[in-house]
């Protein structure tokens, strides 16, 4: 059974007046720094915090370009990639214009939810395929398959705007070179966000073949206090921008991603309850020695929730597909939720490539969890990096039992696990009878568009590319469709829609 007839079969359900059965992956924010240990010297101005353990990524007091990971006491000093700043309250390298320069002075987080309801602990007898997944530790295979008759998938997946700036980056890793053991090319998982994105470039995407999934219409800081108004314009807003302007059907758009890895709490997994999505990929994982699997949340998370925002309450076959921490045994460069937060900037391509390698065996090796590749624009930036990554991906490729396969792929398999013998004729991952939206345009529109940031006094200019025709101003929250009226999306939950 498809993961696609799982979700129809929960549709159904829903419209006969039972319960929703979803599917959803959880992100547990990890947000960790990194050191190197070639800087040996123990700083003589900094003292690791006490009650912490000793350990930690604290703030440099002199500078947001830099900051200490204290491990077992002893400060080890660190500096932010190029064009990053410490963020002391996420605690690892972010752009400019979202870092919150440290020392900040920490106070308990406000309770903002009455904890009633609670997810219980995952109760193995009770939770079943395809509809539900959780183990203990969150360690265990699914279908109680051995390590070697499991796939090693690993999924790339891409955050933010699509255009000029990484497009060509992006298309030489999916150059149609590195294929997967039934010959398909690989492809990647992309979460939009909608600020600076070409339509024309994402239409090509998603006509390739490559998933697209939903970030946020503005990638606004402190998302995970709003509410379900917000929530829902942020997300269902960009599901559907993405129909209109990248001609990407609603109905394949099934995951999403919280900004900054920041989840919403209860309130931003009841929206995707209620508006048919499959997954969420937002909880980060602590750097566990062995990987954590995807899973439901029926049932209580079972590892940290590094962020504090993760749900409480359960969400019936939603899916949640977890930011494992990045890392190697000697931390070198760190541990990271996405690789390029990991201090790997002064390294070689062949460096990087050994690096990507020890921290891709983690999982190989031991339980074969999916390995998540996550990456924003500026991983690309740096040759080293960007090269590094080309030799692994060829080389992972020449590894037995390696399929490159997008999230969506991914959860399919677990719904109905298979072993790998029998992969090659896997429907859910072959290639040669897939129907993709249609090919972009050869000449689209290029629209200048009024656009009046929020918060603001005055009017600006944001540029758009679509096959579609342009709107009459720059899509934005309350507006997606670009009409030029406020608050003209009513966004309607697909069970309580008139029948």
């Amino acid at each position: 059974m498809s993961i696609y007839a799982v979700l129809s079969a929960r549709t159904a359900s829903a419209m006969a007046g039972l319960p929703n059965m979803r599917i959803l992956l959880i992100c547990a924010i990890l947000i960790n720094g990194s050191y190197q240990q070639k800087e040996k010297e123990k700083p003589e101005d900094f003292v690791c915090p006490e009650g912490t353990t000793g350990n930690g990524n604290f703030a440099d007091p002199a500078t947001c370009r830099r900051f200490y990971q204290c491990v077992d006491g002893y400060p080890y000093l660190n500096r932010c990639p190029s064009g990053l700043y410490f963020d002391d309250i996420s605690k690892y390298c972010t752009f400019k214009a979202e870092a919150r320069c440290g020392p900040i002075a920490t106070t308990p987080a406000p309770i903002t939810e009455t904890p009633l309801d609670l997810a219980t602990k995952c109760d193995t007898s009770e939770c079943q395929l395809p509809y539900c997944f959780c183990s203990k530790d969150g360690t265990l295979i699914p279908g109680g398959l051995d390590p070697e008759d499991t796939p090693q998938m690993i999924m790339l997946t891409f955050d933010g705007a699509v255009n000029l700036n990484n497009f060509d980056l992006y298309k030489k890793v999916f150059n149609g070179k590195i294929k997967n053991p039934n010959g398909c090319p690989i492809r990647g998982t992309f979460f939009l966000s909608h600020e600076y994105s070409n339509y024309v470039q994402v239409q090509h995407l998603a006509h390739d073949g490559h998933e697209i999934a939903t970030g946020t219409v503005s990638q606004q800081q402190g998302l995970q206090d709003k509410g379900y108004e917000e929530w829902a314009g942020e997300m269902i807003g960009m599901r559907e921008i993405l129909g209109k302007f990248a001609n990407v059907s609603r109905s394949e758009i099934v995951g999403t991603r919280a900004p900054f890895l920041k989840p919403g709490r209860n309130t931003q997994f009841k929206v995707l309850e209620d508006f048919g999505y499959i997954y969420d990929s937002s909880v980060g994982v602590p750097p566990l020695p062995i990987p954590v699997w995807p899973y439901t949340l029926d049932y209580k998370i079972a590892h940290e929730c590094k962020s504090g925002t993760c749900p409480t309450k359960s969400f019936p076959g939603l899916w949640e597909v977890p930011f494992n921490a990045h890392y190697v045994e000697t931390y070198e460069g760190g541990h990271c939720p996405y690789l390029d937060q990991c201090v790997l900037h002064n390294h070689d391509s062949d460096e990087v490539l050994e690096w990507l390698q020890e921290d891709f065996n983690r999982y190989y090796e031991q339980n074969r969890a999916p390995y998540m590749m996550p990456f924003h624009t500026n991983w690309f930036q740096i040759k080293e990096l960007e090269v590094g990554l080309h030799k692994f991906l060829k080389w992972a490729s020449n590894e037995k039992d390696v399929w490159f396969v997008t999230v969506t792929q991914a959860l399919t398999w677990m719904t109905d696990p298979k072993s790998v013998k029998s992969l090659n004729n896997y429907e859910a991952w072959r290639c040669d009878n897939k129907e993709y939206p249609p090919a972009p345009c050869n000449l689209p529109n290029k629209c200048a568009l009024s656009f009046k940031p929020d918060g603001t006094n005055f009017t600006d200019t944001r540029y758009m590319e679509t096959c579609s025709d342009c709107p009459n101003q720059y899509p934005w929250l309350g507006d997606s469709g670009g009409t030029g009226i406020p608050g003209k999306d009513n966004y309607i939950p697909d069970n309580l829609r008139r029948k």
